[in-house]
């Protein structure tokens, strides 16, 4: 789950009305001959919110970077379209500086920097873009490539859902029934199939939150619901009494986000970014043993996360071949090596109980993570169209 105070993601899901095209890169990517020379925006973070270099652009390619000087309150900067968060950079600490490009059209948005002393949000308008400087044509063969990635992410994302609706009513049904063994057995499988879509399902408001939150992320511990609220009743608590209603809107929940990704579609860089996004999910809250805390299932988040990674790579590969081939087969390299650090820790079709996991191993997966978030980091920056 994104621990933000607006739930919403950058990978920025265009729904069939979306007004702006985009896609966004932890790393700011690097430059092709796809697209036209990117214009660059500094956002500063102060003690009061946002600081940026410039309150307009023209409309097209752009990398945003994110300089936090001394800070300590404010650590993340967000380009808003209404409430829907378009690009981002977030864990900004005093000191640190961070980028994420997107291809953005002409219109009236915000840039976002919480908790600050003074207005938390600052006006930015981008213009029509000046004739001559559109995107650089792309190859027939790149085209139909992102295409066909765009199409094929869209449909792994609703085979994902539809999987999830399935597993979560099966796990419902054992909760309402009072039955812990069979809930404690059906737990795993639909946070196998959420974590692989979770920056899509972050996108959708308060979707997420109430399907995923943490206790310490729920402002009011009596309307916390979610897969974790029923994680800390069957593994903790050892108890489903009053669980009932918890999991009736979990179904409806899910529910509600099976209607939303029918009607979904995406943008290259928005697909990579999104695989990004996994990744640093599974080093802020998966390594750490914070998310599945009760279950201590924490290696099946990390194998969703990966999977979901891996997923929207391999589709946006054949582009990428073609566009940067040198970044194209250190990705894929970098996620051979992931694969290979989660297998140790392997029993049949499951993994084992996360708290049999050293410090010394956690560090190792750690650093697995790392090594394959940077290059896949680059990514978006190269198939923004």
């Amino acid at each position: 789950m994104r621990r933000a105070p607006v739930a919403y993601s950058a990978i920025a899901v265009v729904i069939a009305t979306g007004a702006v095209a985009c896609g966004g890169s932890d790393a700011g990517g690097s430059d092709s001959g796809a697209t036209a020379a990117k214009q660059n925006v500094t956002i500063t973070l102060t003690s009061k919110g946002c600081s940026p270099d410039k309150s307009s652009i023209a409309a097209g390619p752009t990398t945003f970077k994110v300089v936090n000087k001394d800070a300590g309150a404010v650590t993340e900067a967000e380009l808003m379209n209404g409430d829907t968060i378009l690009g981002e950079k977030e864990n900004i600490a005093p000191g640190l500086s961070g980028t994420f490009s997107l291809n953005v059209k002409a219109g009236k948005y915000q840039l976002y920097c919480p908790g600050g002393s003074g207005p938390e949000k600052v006006d930015f308008t981008v213009t029509t873009a000046v004739a001559g400087t559109a995107a650089a044509t792309q190859s027939p063969e790149v085209t139909t490539a992102l295409k066909t990635a765009t199409t094929g992410y869209a449909t792994y994302v609703r085979q994902q859902v539809a999987e999830l609706v399935t597993n979560t009513a099966a796990f419902v049904t054992a909760v309402k029934a009072g039955d812990l063994e069979q809930a404690s057995k059906l737990y795993a499988a639909p946070r196998l199939n959420y974590e692989r879509i979770e920056p899509v399902a972050e996108s959708f408001g308060d979707l997420d939150p109430a399907i995923d939150a943490r206790a310490d992320d729920a402002p009011d511990p009596a309307t916390w619901t979610g897969f974790h609220r029923l994680e800390k009743a069957i593994f903790a608590d050892h108890s489903l009494d009053g669980t009932g209603t918890i999991a009736d809107q979990l179904n409806t929940d899910v529910g509600k986000l099976n209607t939303l990704v029918a009607k979904t579609t995406f943008q290259p860089a928005q697909i990579a970014n999104g695989a990004t996004e996994l990744l640093n999910e599974v080093g802020q809250s998966k390594i750490t043993g914070e998310e599945e805390r009760y279950s201590k299932l924490d290696l099946f988040d990390v194998q969703g996360n990966v999977d979901g990674a891996d997923k929207a790579f391999t589709l946006l590969e054949p582009a990428l071949k073609s566009l940067d081939p040198t970044l194209a087969t250190k990705v894929r390299t970098q996620f051979t090596a992931m694969y290979k650090a989660l297998e140790p820790y392997k029993r049949g079709t499951g993994y084992v109980s996360y708290d049999t996991v050293t410090q010394d191993q956690r560090r190792a997966l750690s650093q697995a993570v790392d090594a394959l978030a940077e290059p896949l980091s680059q990514v978006a920056g190269i198939v923004v169209s």
